[in-house]
């Protein structure tokens, strides 16, 4: 439980409250990491495209006009936080949303900012 300084006008069950929904802080690292994972326009065009259908870079790369060198890069960095996820199909690998997890937070971050 937080120590409650002698000035500060919060009540306890406040405070109580607060210390019961704080997440540890190794999750808020980590919930930090993924929000920072959606601040590149290039990363969220990628996964909108992946929203639509599952795709392969040479495909994702011409859809938005791209280096495929540039998507494979985003694409490393968006599988490394569980947001895509890939299968092969001989040669070829596709990319797709991982779950409907980040169909959510992209919808409701849309909605957010168009209130």
């Amino acid at each position: 439980m937080m120590e409650t300084p002698a000035y500060i006008h919060v009540k306890e069950q406040t405070l109580k409250r607060i210390d019961e929904k704080m997440p540890p802080e190794e999750e808020l690292q980590d919930l930090a990491e993924l929000f920072k994972v959606f601040g590149d326009g290039t990363r969220l065009k990628i996964l909108y495209v992946l929203l639509c259908s599952e795709m392969c870079v040479y495909d994702i790369a011409a859809v938005l006009g791209m280096s495929q060198s540039a998507i494979s890069h985003q694409l490393r960095v968006l599988k490394q936080m569980d947001l895509v996820k890939n299968r092969r199909d001989g040669k070829t690998i596709f990319y797709s949303l991982a779950d409907d997890h980040i169909v959510t937070i992209l919808s409701q971050g849309l909605d957010h900012i168009e209130e």
